[in-house]
């Protein structure tokens, strides 16, 4: 059974910073890669940051490109998403996920998801 937990949200104002951690349990095989999704209300879950398994490369979306890094820490299956100089329109409930077919930032089949951490940003 794999779970996903995710940590780190909160509350912040604009131009502050969170670092967001998903750790990931249970035996997992055939993951393209690693991400992070974000949804607002009325509002469409959009990926936000994908890390390739194979490559370890990174993508971003052009909205958090420069403010935004994902990383992974192998040893203990953690996965972060560090988020500087935040606007109040990356207010939203972040997810990490598990994906068996990425693209880029194109995340084509989602296998597991997190139970999600919300994230408020402050004018």
């Amino acid at each position: 059974q794999v779970q996903l937990v995710e940590s780190g949200g909160g509350s912040v104002q604009a131009g502050g910073s969170l670092r967001l951690s998903c750790a990931a349990s249970g035996y997992t095989t055939g993951i393209s890669c690693m991400g992070w999704f974000r949804q607002s209300p009325g509002k469409e879950r959009e990926a936000v940051a994908t890390i390739h398994s194979n490559t370890g490369n990174t993508y971003y979306a052009d909205s958090v490109k420069g403010r935004f890094t994902i990383s992974r820490e192998y040893a203990k299956n953690v996965l972060y998403l560090q988020m500087n100089s935040l606007k109040p329109e990356d207010t939203a409930m972040y997810y990490c996920a598990l994906v068996t077919r990425c693209s880029g930032l194109q995340t084509m089949n989602v296998r597991y998801w997190g139970q999600g951490t919300q994230v408020t940003v402050s004018s």
